[in-house]
Order: C-alpha cells, then sequence, then structure tokens
C-alpha cells in the first residue's frame, strides 16, 4: 500500500520522493536494467515491424488473405513502440514516472489496446489458417472481404473492452514499480475485480483456445492428407507440429505470466505478488512485438519469393530473423501440405 501510495504521488506531482523507500520498489540498478531491456525491445520490435511492413508494402504478392491478419499485427505492434514502450523507456531511465497521472491513463489505455488487437489478430490467423485449410474455399474476393472485415473487428473489439476503464469500469493507473502504467490489477473492488475477469476471459483464455482449436483441426488434416503418401508423412507432420509448437509458445511466453499475475494481483492475498516481480510480466508482454515478426511473418515460407538482398538486409536489421534463415529449408506452408 505504501508502494503504491508513493507511486500515486508522483504521477501527480510529478517527481518522487527518493528519501522515501519501500519494500519491492527497484533499485537505481534495477530501473538502469530494464531500461536495458526496453532499450533493446523498442529497437528491435520498431525495426522488426518496419520491415515488416516495408516487406508487405513492396511486395503485392505477399498480401494474401492470411496475411492481411500479420500486417494488422505489425501495424499494431510498431504503434506500441511508436506510443508505449518511450514513456516506460524512459521512466525507467529516471527512475519515476515523468508524463503525470494523464499519461500515465493514455499508456494505459494505449498499450491494452494494441496490445488486444495484436492478440486478438493472433487467433483470427489461426482461424482464417484453418478455414482455408479444413473448410471449403471461396473466391479470392470473399477472402480478402473476410479478412478486411476480421481486421477491423479486432480493433473495435479492442476498444470495447480497453475504453470501459476510461469510463469508471475499473481504471489506469501505475503498475509494479510505479514505471509503468495498466489497469489497476491491485484493486480490489467489485466492479475492478469483474473487469479483470472478463478482460482475462474474452481476451487473453479464448483467443487462446480457439488458437488451439484451430491448429490442432489443422494439425489433425495434414495427417489425413500425409496417410495418401506415406513417404513424406512423417516430415509433414513435423513440419506443421514444429510451426503450431512455435506458434502457440510464443503465445503462452508473451502473454500468459501477465495474465496470471494479473487475476493473482487481484485476487490472492495482498502483497503476493511484489511490484519488482510484476515488471518481468510486463516485459515479456512487451517482448511480443519482437517476437511476433520472428514467429508469425519470418517463419511464412512465402517470404522465399522476397529478392536475396532484401532477404539479407532483414537478417542485417532483425539479428533474430537467422531463426528464419535457419529453419525456412525445413517449413513450407499449410496449403502447400494440404493441396
Amino acid at each position: 500500500m505504501v508502494t503504491y501510495l508513493q507511486h500515486s504521488n508522483n504521477l501527480s506531482a510529478g517527481h518522487s520522493s527518493v528519501s522515501e523507500t519501500s519494500a519491492g520498489a527497484l533499485s537505481r540498478v534495477g530501473h538502469t536494467a530494464t531500461a536495458v531491456v526496453l532499450g533493446f525491445v523498442l529497437v528491435l520490435g520498431f525495426l522488426g515491424n518496419f520491415l515488416v511492413l516495408l516487406v508487405f508494402s513492396r511486395f503485392p504478392g505477399l498480401r494474401t488473405p492470411a496475411n492481411l491478419f500479420l500486417i494488422n499485427i505489425s501495424v499494431s505492434d510498431m504503434l506500441v513502440c511508436i506510443f508505449g514502450t518511450p514513456l516506460s523507456f524512459a521512466a525507467s531511465v529516471r527512475g519515476r514516472w515523468l508524463t503525470g497521472s494523464y499519461g500515465c491513463r493514455w499508456y494505459g489505455f494505449s498499450n491494452a489496446l494494441f496490445g488486444i488487437v495484436s492478440l486478438v489478430s493472433l487467433s483470427l490467423l489461426s482461424l482464417e489458417r484453418y478455414s482455408s485449410v479444413c473448410c471449403s474455399i471461396h473466391s479470392d474476393s470473399s477472402q480478402y472481404r473476410r479478412a478486411r472485415l476480421a481486421v477491423a473487428a479486432s480493433w473495435f473489439y479492442s476498444l470495447a473492452w480497453t475504453l470501459p476503464p476510461l469510463l469508471g469500469w475499473s481504471s489506469y493507473g501505475p503498475e509494479g514499480p510505479g514505471t509503468t502504467c495498466s489497469v489497476q490489477w491491485h484493486q480490489r473492488t467489485a466492479a475492478s475485480r469483474s473487469y479483470i475477469v472478463c478482460l482475462f476471459v474474452f481476451c487473453l483464455l479464448l483467443p487462446l483456445l480457439l488458437m488451439f482449436f484451430c491448429y490442432w483441426r489443422i494439425l489433425l488434416a495434414v495427417r489425413v492428407v500425409a496417410r495418401i503418401n506415406r513417404s513424406s508423412a512423417e516430415l509433414r507432420e513435423s513440419r506443421v507440429l514444429l510451426m503450431v509448437v512455435a506458434m502457440v509458445t510464443g503465445y503462452l511466453l508473451c502473454w500468459m505470466p501477465y495474465g496470471v499475475v494479473a487475476m493473482l494481483s487481484s485476487f490472492g492475498r495482498p502483497g503476493m505478488v511484489p511490484p519488482a516481480a510484476s515488471l518481468i510480466p510486463s516485459l515479456l508482454a512487451k517482448s511480443s512485438t519482437v517476437l511476433n515478426p520472428v514467429i508469425y511473418v519470418l517463419l511464412n515460407a512465402q517470404v522465399k519469393i522476397v529478392p536475396v538482398k532484401t532477404q539479407r538486409l532483414l537478417l542485417y536489421i532483425h539479428p533474430f530473423s537467422i531463426v528464419k534463415l535457419v529453419l525456412l529449408q525445413k517449413i513450407e506452408l499449410f496449403h502447400r501440405y494440404c493441396h
């Protein structure tokens, strides 16, 4: 409680009381380490998503219905890098929040908005792949129209869940050691708890379950098709399984710890999650802006049609893309397995 009151004073007054220390508050070394991590996330996330958007803009052949979701994910991740991460990076460098209570609310709202858009788009991408692989194939025009409507729906859906804290259903405020802002997980009122439960179920759990269902059905479809060509059945299964494991693992690694900590902060005993410890899941969630281009774009076999010079530039700008260069030789697109 002392920590939270101190953070609230920091937001309203614009400065921190260095003389006051509280259990769980970060040391100067801790703030510096956090700033270094956020700096890497900011630079790699911005460059990686910028390069993804550049490639999609330069090569129209890549803009398939499924890849419209990848573009939407990159746009939302890029917006996090522009409007969110720089504020928390600056706050960690100075050891206190710098933009006051209004800046804190904007940070909490914008990061939640863009983050949920990314999460929903990941699940919609799995649904698009499932429908194209396992269901009847529609015309290209209908597929594009459906994809565009789904992209627009992801933004409206996210707005529907991120506007309520600005209107009185829960609220946005300081998080962890006071250098980031988010939904007030520690509030224990009925309204706040009901909002957190709804957010956990409809914006984290349901997208995850949809991903599990779609990718599991895709894997089953690949097994059925592979039985026709038994010579390559084992290879095809392993390739699809690798891609599915990468996608689901990336989702769980980046977002599930944050959701679990939020639920523990709201429903666990007071002080169960120290402010310093709650910072780690927040950093993992922000790292999704770096991992998403790797898992969902750079492992896409369609990138093979991009000229070699662009692939070399991709490796130079985004170091993690070396994963793509190693695995691209072993992974094919789902359509190639089933058609």
